[in-house]
């Protein structure tokens, strides 16, 4: 195994930010995992870097989940089950499955990140989530070596939450992610609206999986900014949740607010939607900004601190709770 010391993180997470690790290793088997995690006292898990944004530099050892794989293990007629390492990239891993005709995660297509970090943030995007697809879990205990393996419900998802976010934050390293997934018998999710106009612009009225992954691509790329050409980290707040009364309330001032019905007393408002009303979308501040075309993203323009990133979007919950009384809740890991 191979340390780095004063290690530069800046390839290493999406928004770009440029802070040293005080040791760092890429980790490519469990054998490696295991040694390094009875060896070293004090970890920073890092795998894809997409889902976080760094402040500081970190006084830690830094290790780089790595591990590669994806194996079939069990197949039939109309399902299959797949095992995947925690290190393959998300993307990747969907478009696999699509040439597979594996179907489940067509409307996952393009959210960065690697699979080991997906049942963390139980993450979801036109209509489906990740919870809805996956079987089980594999994590090794930082504490002790040893591989649990958590069920469906024992996960206990939420929105963009589960209990590797809360109960078990920082006592686990996820190593394996197992899917089940259709096979020819699809039930293609077409229930959002993007994705039913971008099919009917190519006069598709029976889509396959590809044809799903292919719209919500195209949505995708002319909402969002490729990471590669902008520091990012994509949908950097969640969608809040609030009370029928209050969104009425809203609804007088704003007759046009957009919102999903999640039962008789829970509405959510897009938070884009609100960032944008609040006049953000599109403004720099420095290095750091808002993007021009989706206000819920927040961008590293290419010199801008991890801290000035966060402290625009403490700004933002601040106006946000001004202007519309709601309490915007930050998605990333801010480290």
């Amino acid at each position: 195994m191979e340390f780095h010391s004063n290690f530069s993180l800046k390839d290493y997470n999406t928004f770009g930010i440029d802070v040293k690790a005080k040791k760092f290793i890429s980790i490519t088997s469990m054998e490696q995992l295991r040694e390094v995690l009875v060896s070293e006292s004090d970890i920073f898990l890092l795998s894809g870097g997409s889902n976080m944004l760094l402040t500081k530099d970190i006084d830690k050892t830094v290790v780089h989940v790595n591990l590669k794989g994806i194996t079939i293990l069990e197949e039939s007629e109309n399902q299959v089950v797949i095992e995947v390492l925690a290190g393959e990239d998300w993307h990747q891993f969907v478009l696999w499955c699509v040439n597979h005709d594996f179907g489940g995660i067509e409307n996952l297509s393009l959210i960065p990140g690697n699979v080991g970090t997906c049942p963390i943030q139980n993450i979801g995007a036109y209509g489906v989530e990740v919870k809805d697809v996956i079987e089980s879990v594999d994590a090794m205990e930082i504490s002790t070596g040893k591989i649990q393996t958590f069920s469906n419900s024992e996960c206990e998802f939420g929105y963009r939450n589960s209990i590797f976010k809360n109960a078990l934050k920082d006592q686990l390293v996820i190593t394996k992610v197992r899917f089940k997934l259709t096979k020819g018998a699809h039930k293609p999710n077409t229930s959002y609206g993007a994705i039913e106009s971008e099919l009917l612009k190519h006069n598709i009225e029976n889509p396959t999986i590809k044809d799903i992954s292919n719209a919500v691509i195209t949505i995708r790329q002319s909402k969002l900014p490729d990471p590669k050409e902008i520091g990012n980290s994509g949908s950097f707040f969640k969608n809040p949740v609030i009370g029928t009364t209050h969104f009425e309330n809203l609804k007088e001032k704003y007759p046009n607010i957009p919102c999903y019905i999640i039962d008789d007393n829970s509405i959510k408002v897009p938070a884009g939607w609100l960032i944008e009303t609040a006049g953000f979308k599109g403004k720099r501040f420095g290095d750091a900004g808002v993007h021009n075309r989706q206000a819920l993203v927040l961008v590293n323009y290419g010199n801008a601190s991890g801290q000035e990133i966060f402290e625009l979007a403490k700004q933002i919950q601040s106006k946000i709770k001004i202007d519309f009384g709601v309490e915007l809740e930050i998605e990333v890991n801010v480290c």
